[in-house]
């Protein structure tokens, strides 16, 4: 394997978070945008530069691809990327954390590109200037959305929104931990816990023979 394809390769984890930020959790039309992104990323491979930010350069390719799914889905069922169904839920993880489940339904709420900016800025650090590149914007409009986002998440998670969640010491930890929560949500696989020993004797004990 190229040094190039091994480049590739170690940024999926990136890239996947970034394709289910845009996605707003839709794992498999996500991970669908990674393939694609890689498949035209070593296609393309004498068109990248060398020296210049690699993870920047595949970010572009994800969301060209992502535009051009959307423009597909809209002309086929007439469903642009405003639409309910698509960003309003989120697979289901860590349960158990209400924090983090008011923090998924906030961010699912954002629009796609209040969830990318933040994403780019936020979880991966890029630049601004490498933002507005990948977004195809300026670079104020890049600090504008990446503001409105950060207060729309703030209204929400405080529940002044339509997103209710703990006030006080919770809603504190929720925005030191955005950012963690948002690649948790991107990388980790949706499971379902295991029954305990005991509930699981009683299930099968209940079942009709």
């Amino acid at each position: 394997m190229s040094l190039y394809r091994e480049d590739v390769v170690a940024l999926v984890p990136q890239l996947r978070a970034f394709a289910r930020s845009l996605t707003a959790g839709h794992t498999a039309l996500a991970d669908d945008l990674v393939q694609e992104t890689m498949l035209k990323a070593l296609e393309a491979q004498d068109q990248f530069a060398p020296g210049t930010n690699l993870r920047a350069w595949l970010f572009t390719i994800l969301r060209n691809a992502h535009l051009s799914h959307l423009r597909r889905q809209k002309t086929r069922n007439e469903i642009g990327d405003d639409s309910v169904e698509l960003f309003g839920s989120v697979p289901a993880f860590q349960e158990g954390r209400v924090e983090v489940i008011a923090f998924r339904r906030a961010f699912a709420m954002l629009s796609e590109q209040h969830r990318a900016v933040l994403i780019l800025v936020c979880v991966e650090g890029l630049p601004y200037e490498e933002v507005a590149r990948v977004m195809k914007c300026e670079v104020g409009t890049v600090k504008s959305r990446v503001n409105r986002a950060r207060a729309a998440l703030r209204k929400l998670i405080l529940g002044e929104g339509e997103v209710l969640a703990p006030r006080g010491h919770a809603a504190r930890r929720l925005s030191e931990r955005a950012a963690e929560a948002a690649r948790a949500a991107a990388e980790r696989p949706t499971r379902r816990p295991p029954l305990p020993i005991a509930a699981g004797r009683a299930e099968i004990a209940a079942r009709p023979h």
